[in-house]
This record gives structure tokens, sequence and C-alpha cells, in this order.
């Protein structure tokens, strides 16, 4: 037992190592396109960048770039290997991950296990980590300053920790582990949602170790009690508890004369002294679940309340200063993310529907004369009903976005789509070319670096392609093998393991074509927007680190000799990874590149001394605050 123990621990600080260094060496040295200039810009001064926002990201990165040492050229690097090191401690945390499920698969305790089974445990960890170390999507977030290394980090402990929660024996330290998972939860708010989607997973997992005799039913109710907490900590907490001070401070302020920020103080109070009153009411009556269930609930709160730093810092009013949520009001609005809009996700209209009516809806307030003002209302359209349905996913008030919803599905102009074609929408493109395609990206290859480019032709005559295509960097292609081996863990949790089999699908599921149905894509984006679901592909990495499990069983059955089995089952597990690095390396290098930067400068150079410069979109913008913010670089434009 101990012997493994350390071996699996070994095993995995040297895959951490290997995507450490990998990293490491092609790792961008400065701000990358897109929200990394911002993001970068934001972190050294401690800014508040677009809505909701990444607080614990900006605190880290704050402290990262301390390691710069004073030279501001090397800020952006520094922040930058936060990414890094996040993105290594996630191929760490899933190599054990793996070995546990994979000890599962086995039906047997860690200090049951054979040499030879231990040895096939640690190679499945491995290889399904670095498989997900060398993919391309991950790759790609794990050398710049974007959230998307450290929320995948958020996934993999989280992932970790429920499945390490699960071996343990004793009831009280079990519930620890059930408030650590609480806290990071908690904090990974301070970095991206996505994490929370893994959570009806984790409570089909919860129900299978609490239940002796599981079933069907009880599974089904156990992803519904999942849904109903990511629901309350998505909908009730995130923008909830703000909603509530707010409605407090609406009575203290206009009804008592109070001064702005009183009511949001009392209701802190109540509800600090209700939670208080409920631990100790549930410790003294015994109730072990109202008792874990209210401390997580504090514990997600600590990890939360990394929001704290949005609402101080935009009181000082830094430069970037995005939506100004220096007072609860605004606060609000940059919680609730009411910026960016919504669309019909159950029911709504089509993009034929015509308005027939105009509501006022929920009331605008702003601060005048010490009082909370209404100043208008939201509007709510009411759209023709015979021109609404079930799960709309052809709908946009663009005229650019109609145009292609009729190209992309044949519809004449004025016709309204029927239900089969919102459906042919959904299918074809939202979850075939927004998902699959990106899939396929990962586990089998890719055509090039030119946007909406499908995955590749694994076997297809390279001879008749043009030397644009043919040359591009990008143009990756790992002959299926990585998919291989993901089909072969998929086949094994199905035979052995019909828990974690149930569990795994139920995370791929939602992290992956959830997201799909829940984000409802448009049928254009300004890029690819492959890194939303690098936790479905976490998921399948797993699986392929399971296959290597299968493979070992299929060859123990073909192959007698062992030195020649062993010999095999390394060199055909590794060659999955292996291909992935070696193809990947040269379009995920990003060492040597600075043109972003030399962009942002030469735009401001062009500028006359004080000048002003409008700019439109991300990347014409985002660079320029870095070079500005962060290198002090034409500060006068």
């Amino acid at each position: 037992m101990q012997q493994f123990k350390r071996n699996n621990n070994l095993v995995g600080w040297i895959v951490f190592a290997i995507s450490l260094v990998t990293y490491t060496l092609t790792v961008e040295p400065t701000a990358s396109f897109w929200d990394c200039g911002e993001f970068i810009a934001c972190a050294y001064k401690l800014q508040v960048p677009h809505p909701p926002g990444a607080p614990l990201f900006l605190l880290l990165g704050r402290m990262f770039s301390f390691l710069a040492l004073g030279d501001v050229t090397r800020v952006a690097f520094w922040i930058n290997m936060m990414s890094v090191v996040s993105s290594a401690l996630t191929i760490l945390f899933m190599h054990w991950t793996i070995v546990m499920i994979g000890r599962k698969v086995l039906r047997k305790s860690f200090a049951e296990l054979t040499q030879s089974e231990g040895i096939i445990l640690l190679l499945s960890g491995a290889v399904g980590s670095l498989i997900y170390t060398f993919s391309d999507t991950f790759w790609f977030s794990a050398v710049e300053a974007e959230v998307y290394a450290m929320s995948s980090f958020f996934t993999a402990i989280v992932v970790w920790a429920a499945f390490r929660w699960e071996l343990v024996e004793n009831e009280a330290e079990a519930n620890r582990w059930i408030l650590f998972i609480a806290y990071l939860v908690g904090l990974s708010i301070g970095v991206h949602l996505l994490n929370l989607v893994t959570l009806p997973a984790l409570a089909l997992l919860w129900y299978f170790k609490k239940e002796a005799k599981p079933t069907y039913k009880g599974g089904f109710v156990a992803v519904l009690v999942g849904l109903f907490i990511l629901g309350i900590i998505n909908s009730g907490i995130i923008p909830g508890l703000p909603s509530m001070a707010f409605w407090f401070e609406l009575q203290f302020v206009n009804s008592l004369g109070m001064s702005y920020g009183m009511g949001a103080i009392f209701f802190l109070l109540v509800l600090l002294a209700a939670v208080v009153l409920g631990i100790r009411y549930s410790y003294k009556a015994g109730k072990e679940v109202l008792n874990v269930a209210l401390f997580s609930f504090v514990f997600l709160l600590i990890g939360y309340s990394t929001y704290t730093v949005a609402l101080v810092r935009s009181g000082y009013n830094p430069p970037i200063n995005e939506n100004d949520p220096s007072n609860i009001l605004n606060f609000l609005k940059y919680l609730k993310r009411e910026q960016y809009g919504s669309r019909s996700l159950l029911y709504g209209p089509v993009y034929t529907a015509q308005i027939e009516e105009f509501k006022e809806g929920e009331e605008v307030y702003k601060m005048k004369d010490g009082k909370y003002v209404v100043y208008t209302h939201k509007p709510e359209y009411v759209y023709q009903k015979d021109q609404q349905m079930l799960l709309p996913r052809v709908w946009s008030n663009s005229g650019q976005h109609v145009a292609l919803y009729q190209d992309m599905l044949g519809i004449p102009a004025g016709q309204k789509p029927g239900f089969g074609d919102n459906l042919r929408f959904m299918f074809s493109h939202q979850m075939g070319h927004m998902y699959m395609r990106y899939l396929l990206w990962n586990f089998v290859g890719r055509e090039s670096d030119q946007q909406d480019a499908w995955a590749i032709n694994a076997f297809e005559d390279t001879s008749k392609l043009p030397d644009a295509l043919k040359n591009n960097k990008a143009r990756n292609n790992y002959f299926y093998l990585p998919l291989i081996l993901v089909l072969f863990g998929f086949y094994l949790l199905y035979r052995k393991d019909e828990k974690d089999f149930l569990v795994t699908i139920m995370m791929f599921v939602l992290t992956g074509v959830g997201l799909v149905v829940y984000l409802n894509s448009p049928p254009v984006e300004p890029r690819e927007r492959d890194y939303i679901y690098v936790g479905s592909f976490y998921f399948l990495a797993i699986w392929a680190g399971l296959g290597v499990m299968q493979l070992a069983e299929w060859l123990s059955l073909i192959v007698k000799q062992p030195q020649v089995r062993w010999a095999l089952l390394t060199v055909l597990s590794f060659s999955a990874p292996a291909i992935l690095a070696q193809q990947n390396w040269d379009d995920h290098d990003r060492s040597g590149r600075y043109h972003q930067i030399d962009f942002a400068k030469n735009l401001l150079n062009s500028c006359a001394p004080n000048a002003i410069l409008f700019t439109g979109g991300d990347n014409d913008t985002f660079p320029l605050w870095y070079v500005q913010e962060v290198e002090g670089f034409r500060t006068d434009v």
C-alpha cells in the first residue's frame, strides 16, 4: 500500500513536471490577443475587467506579477506563467483521479493490488493525463493569461476531491472533504462559472456512495437534486444574495431615510446571524445533513467573497473600471451580467417573430439626492404566439444572423422556420460544427488554423492539397490514436463499473452537450469557441487513460510472453500522447510571439501627442490597454 502510494505520487509529479516544462517552453512572453491584455492590465493594478470579472484570477495574477521584480516588460510573462502552473496542476490531479477510478474498476483496495495491476494503473494515469497535456484546446489555454486554465484546475481538483471523499470511510472525516469541495466551488466562481456544471454528477457520486442498493430512479432524483443545487448557486447565491441586499437597501434608504449602504450592511448581519443560529441548532438537534449543508454554504460564501475585490477597487476609480461596480446598484448589474442580454432557452420566438407589445418590466434605479430613484423600466417584449416554439435555436434580431439562418437551412426570406429546421440547426451547427468539430480537433486532428476549419481526414491524399493548407502548422493528424483509447476506456467502464460509467458520462454530457444547449450559440462567432468545452475533453482524456487498462486486458489474452506484452502495452499506450506532442508543438509554441504588442505600439505611435484614439472590439482595444497600463507606453493617448 505505502509503496504504491509513493509510486503514484512520484508518477503524478513526473507528469506535472513534463507538462510544466512543456508549457514553460511554449508560453507566450507577452500579452496575447482577445481578453489577455485586459486581464493582465487588470491583474497588475487590480482594476475592474468586463463582467462578471474574475477576482480570484486577478488577485493571484497580481501575486505572480511580483515575480517580474519591477521589470514591466516581464509582467505579462509571469501572469501567463500562472496559467502554466494551473495547467500543470490540472494534469497532476487528473493522473490521481484516473488512478482512483481505475482502482474501482479492478474492485480492489490499493493494498490488495498486485505489482502488475499497480503498474497498469500508473500507466493509465500517466497516458490519460499526458494526452490531455498535449491536446489542442487545453494546450492553447495553458500558455496565455486567460481564465480557462485556472478554471480547468478547479474542475480537476473538485473532481479529484469528490473521488477522494468517496474513499473515506470515517463519516466525520468525509464531511470535511465535502466542506473542502464547497470552498473550492466558491473559489472557482471567482475565476469562471464552468466549474459549477459538474455538480449534478457529483450529486450522483454522493448517491452511489450513500445508497447500498442504488436504482435508476434514485440516481435520477440525485441528478435533479444536483441540478437544483446548481440553480441555487448560479441564480440564488451569485446574483440572488446581492439582490436581497439591495431590497434591504431600498427599504433603509428610501423608507427610513438612512445613508447608502446601511441596508446592505444590515442584510449581511442578518444573514450571518441566521447562519450561526442555524449551525447551533443543527449541532444541538443532531441534524448532521443540515449541519453539513450550512457549513458548506459558509465555505462557499468564503470562496465567493473574492468578488468584494471588484466592489472595493472600483471605489478607487481605476482607469479600467468597467460598469463601475463601486456601489451595490452597479455591483448587482455587474454580477448579473446584464449588459450581455439573454436568449430564450426552453420556449421563445424564432427569427421571423414580430414584437406585438412592449411591457414595462423590472424597475431600473439610479442614485439621486440620497435616494434610489426609478428612472425607467426594463422593456419586456411580447412576440407573436404563432412565431414561438419549444427549445428555440433559430432566433436573433441581427440581420446578419437572419440571413445566415436562411442560407444554412435553405429557408426563403419571410418564411417561418419549422420545428424541424430548429432542431436541424441545433444538431448540425450547434452540436456538430460548434462542438463535435472541436472534439475531433482534440482527439483526431485538425485541418488548419483557419476559422471554421474542420477535423482532419486522417488518411487523405495530401498531394492534391494547396500548399497553404498542406504546410499549415496547425494541420495536425493524430491518426485516431487518442480517440481509440477513449473508446477503449468507455467500453471498459461500461463493462466493469456501471456507477463510475454513469458519473463520468454525466460529467461529460454536462460540460459538453449540456453547455451547447444552454449557451444556444448564434450562427456565427467572432472566433473559435472550443475553450468553452475543455471540461468535456477532460473527461474524454480520463476515458483515454482507462483505455490503457482495456488494452492491457486484451493483450494479456493475445500475448503470453510478459516482456513482449509489457513492451507492446507501453509503446501502444504512449504512442497517443507522443503523436499529440509531435503534431501540436509547432502551432502551440508561442515563445517568440510579440506581434500583438508591436501592433498595439504601432497603433499608438500613429497618433499625435495627447490624441484621442477610437477603437472597436477586443483585439483593437485590449493590447493597447496592456501597453499603456503595464508598460507605460504612450499614456498620453
